[in-house]
């Protein structure tokens, strides 16, 4: 059994999406404004961690991300200090970490989700199981290329050495992260409301409370990839 959408969740989703695109508009202006992070491709996590996580990414990003570009660690090495991965608490590298990997979780969803609107797909005779199946091999892929682009430069890896090292690092934290992600939209779908129109706000603060969700199931992978040495500190 499912129930209607109520009004005032409606207002809440249009509210919510718009301070998140609001949160991600105001990180890419300052990132295009001169204030590059020294790894490029937290240009784009960062940005894309906010259309979910709004102004939380907005208070992290000017806290932690804004002491991460390449001038401010530029001038941290010529005073003589640590990079930042060294310096940050382990549980806030956690936290980078699950983002990072979020972020192509994010893409890939929003990439999928749109496309099936133009293109609907079907798995098993199901509509959900196709567009769930196109968002997780998406969001694998872009994964492992956030991923390359993060750990090959760190660690002066060659092409193919740099491919196994970012499956290696991905691999297991995608997959914690798309558990708490289809958990949530399961609950969504079956118990809620039922499969909701893709062009409508409530289907995409759902999207986004699916990513907190994410973030939650996939931080404890995080800390013991970590742990392991099988992603990096950023």
């Amino acid at each position: 059994m499912t129930y209607p959408v109520p009004p005032w969740l409606h207002s809440l989703s249009v509210f919510s999406l718009t301070i998140s695109g609001i949160a991600a508009l105001v990180i890419c202006i300052d990132v295009l404004s001169g204030h590059r992070q020294r790894m490029w491709i937290m240009d784009l996590v960062w940005p894309i961690t906010a259309l979910w996580a709004g102004p939380w990414a907005l208070w992290a990003y000017f806290t932690i991300g804004r002491r991460n570009t390449k001038r401010v660690q530029q001038e941290v090495k010529e005073h003589g200090g640590e990079p930042l991965e060294k310096d940050l608490p382990f549980g806030v590298s956690v936290a980078l970490g699950a983002t990072h990997c979020g972020a192509g979780c994010t893409l890939g969803d929003l990439i999928a989700e749109s496309f099936v609107v133009l293109v609907p797909l079907g798995l098993f005779g199901s509509h959900l199981l196709g567009t769930w199946a196109l968002d997780l091999v998406l969001a694998f892929l872009i994964g492992i290329v956030f991923q390359y682009f993060t750990i090959a430069p760190m660690r002066d890896l060659s092409f193919p050495r740099g491919v196994l090292a970012a499956v290696k690092a991905d691999t297991l934290s995608l997959c914690a992260w798309q558990l708490g992600m289809y958990g949530w939209m399961a609950v969504v779908v079956f118990l809620l409301f039922g499969e909701l129109p893709k062009d409508g706000p409530v289907f995409w603060c759902m999207m986004q409370l699916a990513m907190v969700f994410g973030f939650i199931t996939s931080y404890p992978a995080n800390w013991w990839l970590l742990r392991k040495g099988w992603k990096e500190r950023m």
